[in-house]
């Protein structure tokens, strides 16, 4: 279970303060895939951020004795001047144990399928073969709750169906907590949904399918 109690987030902006929420209350269950689901600029991907932590929130807590993993695919992270087998290594050195390390490191070798670029800077990458990169690291280490914001492939269609591969073997063995534009990958990866309406009201929906109707009713209103 993920708990988050009191929590409220807020940007300043030329207009004055945005609340994105204010003093939340919602409790994510364990043993079941979670869709984030709303209008754009609700805060969905906010949301998923401050449960990974990589965003805090203003006040209030998240709390959980679960894994949870970074943003699948999530590349904005990498040190340019390292190469990708150093920043696989460094990632590796925080997640994986000692004895793990080469392991790792040869498997996002081999997933990425950068070739050379693997012990080249980062800097030289294109953004395509960063997601490459990023995408093959989330795949690497096992965490009870995936965060997946709109990526599940990248590159061309035969790594696209490996990443799908891997993907769904993910979702057999771990929970998704997913943000996309894609109602049937919501259906398809998720079992209930946390939905933010209008005026930032959030509710939890135990089936999927009746929160993607308020979602279609509101979005036609």
């Amino acid at each position: 279970m993920i708990k988050i109690e009191n929590l409220t987030k807020s940007y300043r902006t030329p207009q004055g303060r945005h609340y994105v929420f204010k003093g939340l209350n919602v409790e994510i269950p364990s043993g079941k895939s979670v869709a984030l689901i709303g209008r754009n600029g609700a805060g969905k991907s906010t949301l998923l951020r401050m449960i990974g932590g990589i965003d805090r929130p203003d006040s209030g807590s998240i709390t959980t004795d679960k894994t949870i993993s970074w943003p699948v695919g999530l590349s904005g992270g990498f040190q340019g001047s390292l190469t990708g087998r150093e920043n696989v290594k460094f990632v590796a050195r925080l997640y994986a144990k000692q004895e793990e390390l080469k392991e790792k490191v040869a498997f996002v070798e081999e997933f990425a399928e950068l070739g050379k670029y693997f012990d080249m800077p980062i800097k030289t990458y294109s953004s395509g073969m960063k997601s490459r990169l990023g995408f093959g690291l989330s795949m690497a280490f096992e965490f009870d709750y995936y965060l997946v914001d709109e990526v599940t492939s990248v590159g061309d269609s035969s790594f696209k169906q490996k990443c799908a591969k891997y993907f769904k073997g993910l979702n057999k063995k771990s929970n998704f907590l997913m943000v996309s534009h894609s109602l049937n990958s919501l259906k398809e990866f998720c079992d209930c949904a946390i939905y933010i309406g209008k005026d930032n009201e959030v509710n939890y929906f135990e089936d999927i399918e009746k929160a993607l109707e308020k979602h279609k009713i509101e979005q036609a209103a």
